[in-house]
């Protein structure tokens, strides 16, 4: 695992710059998804002379809410059980700013990306559903990217694996270096150690979900039919792979019994599926012309 890609000194400080791995991983991801996106908008948006600026600017207010979001989910999560952390946040609120010291939530990220882009996708009079369909189409493509930023840092990484199951390969497990090279998030505990490799398969499960909410997009009988999919697909993927995770960062409820991601995809996944019965038979008139003539 290489926490930093490499690292140069500075004459001003006494700690030199570290280009983080993580860091740039999800910039990659994210100039990816990006690039995915205004390539979906400039063949299925609304209209292909505007809505390519349009998206710019909704993929800017996006980037924001994901951030914002992410840390926010975390500061809330912190706070609500009362752990040192969330003490550290009362009493120093300036602290809550500190992306880089660690503690983003996915869904966090998520929640706050949707509700970013849906606004300013409004203020631009974008059909805001169908817009949110095409984002997470590219939004699951370049968490595939980001994430292996989480196995080169050594974040949200899995439990020990249990003897038995010690000698299973990579995408799988993974070996844990030792010693841990300088800024690794594995933590001492688990130098050598061999660790279920939770980071792969949340890049994995994105990759996967991006290529079906593609298929689903391509066959969709209604705006918002692949986001209310994907939604539930991911809630499934999310909660089976917590279940092996073994970083305590991530917060836990009911003692230890479930995390925050669960809990969050049971809520979620069950409102998806209640909305996707309740729109079983429906068929935009807009979508079926489209199909038709493509």
């Amino acid at each position: 695992m290489h926490p930093y890609l490499f690292s140069l000194p500075l004459w001003f400080r006494d700690e030199p710059f570290h280009l983080r791995s993580f860091g740039v991983m999800v910039a990659i991801g994210f100039l990816f998804g990006a690039n995915l996106l205004q390539r979906l908008v400039k063949k299925h948006g609304d209209d292909p002379d505007q809505d390519p600026e349009r998206f710019s600017s909704i993929i800017m207010w996006t980037l924001f809410g994901v951030f914002g979001g992410a840390r926010m989910m975390y500061v809330i999560v912190e706070v609500l059980r009362d752990s040192s952390i969330g003490q550290r946040y009362l009493e120093n609120p300036l602290s809550m700013l500190f992306f880089w010291e660690g503690g983003l939530v996915m869904y966090g990220g998520f929640a706050g990306g949707a509700l970013a882009g849906v606004l300013r996708a409004k203020m631009l009079g974008v059909r805001w559903i169908h817009a949110l369909d095409m984002a997470l189409i590219a939004a699951f493509f370049a968490q595939a990217i980001g994430r292996i930023g989480c196995l080169l840092v050594g974040d949200d990484f899995g439990s020990p694996v249990p003897e038995e199951f010690k000698t299973l390969p990579f995408p799988i497990t993974l070996t844990v270096p030792d010693p841990l090279p300088e800024g690794s998030l594995f933590g001492l505990e688990n130098a050598g150690q061999v660790l279920w490799a939770t980071q792969t398969w949340m890049s994995i499960n994105a990759l996967l979900l991006g290529i079906v909410a593609w298929r689903l997009f391509l066959r969709r009988r209604y705006a918002g039919q692949v986001t209310l999919w994907v939604i539930v697909l991911y809630a499934i993927g999310r909660y089976v792979i917590e279940m092996f995770r073994g970083d305590a960062i991530r917060g836990v409820w009911f003692d230890g019994m479930m995390s925050t991601s669960q809990l969050i995809s049971v809520v979620g996944g069950l409102a998806a599926v209640v909305l996707l019965i309740l729109n079983r038979g429906r068929q935009d008139s807009k979508l079926e012309a489209v199909q038709r003539t493509g």
